[in-house]
């Protein structure tokens, strides 16, 4: 390839890269999701792993059922974990989807509706493989049922809020309503998972665990949807977003 020709080839490149920064972003996410996820699982079973999240657990609840912090502290974290409960998740999918289909964004609920579904398989399913147990029961000041790792609240949370928060963006013209958005979706996906820890209803791997996944499920998701929608705007399918009357 002489010179000339290098030159040509990466300024094709960087327009494709500037015209797809948001799909290259997304694999990028992935890429991280899943890397960082495998890394924490094989740490959770080794001693440095174990030590941090005991140390963690031990620095937040000094005596094992009394977080840091005052009472009103206490009560705010249990507000904001139950926003990852799956109660919650479902009902506030149902009015988004709701919304969404109403507005004729078929493509946008569907992917909403995969994304929730898909989570919880993904979650109990990675409970299931690992089967890790949660912290002590002194040291719950919320209720568990199942497997620890990974957090089924930061999981489902991030996949759902960062899903959410990617589709209103689109919403908005300007970057810094934008960002706003999205920095809010990730902002409750990040609370929610802190609180499970601050409760120790998880180990801090379970949680950090948690967002990999969620985060990679999520971008997996909307690649998948951005294909199809560019292939059907071409095609002019039937399934994608509509403008609303």
């Amino acid at each position: 390839m002489t010179g000339e020709q290098q030159v040509v080839f990466w300024r094709r490149a960087w327009r494709v890269a500037r015209s797809e920064i948001a799909a290259l972003t997304a694999l990028m996410i992935i890429a991280l999701g899943v890397a960082t996820f495998v890394e924490v699982a094989d740490d959770m079973t080794e001693a440095d792993g174990q030590m941090f999240d005991l140390q963690v657990l031990h620095w937040l609840q000094p005596a094992p059922g009394d977080p840091r912090g005052p009472w009103w502290l206490h009560e705010a974290a249990a507000d904001l974990t139950s926003l990852g409960g799956i109660s919650v998740l479902t009902l506030f999918a149902l009015i988004a989807v709701s919304f969404l289909v109403i507005q004729r964004k078929r493509l946008s609920a569907l992917l909403l509706i995969v994304g929730l579904i898909g989570g919880v398989m993904l979650s109990e399913g990675l409970k299931a493989i690992f089967e890790r147990e949660r912290p002590p029961a002194a040291y719950q000041a919320v209720e568990t049922i199942n497997a620890s790792f990974p957090s089924g609240h930061a999981l489902l949370s991030t996949v759902f809020y960062l899903t959410l928060g990617v589709m209103l963006t689109r919403a908005f013209p300007k970057k810094r309503l934008k960002a706003f958005v999205l920095g809010s979706a990730i902002t409750i996906a990040l609370l929610i998972g802190l609180t499970r820890v601050y409760l120790g209803a998880h180990w801090a791997s379970d949680v950090i665990a948690g967002w990999c996944a969620g985060a990679a499920w999520a971008m997996a998701l909307w690649l998948v949807a951005y294909a199809v929608e560019r292939r059907q705007n071409v095609a002019h399918a039937r399934l994608q977003d509509e403008a609303a009357s």
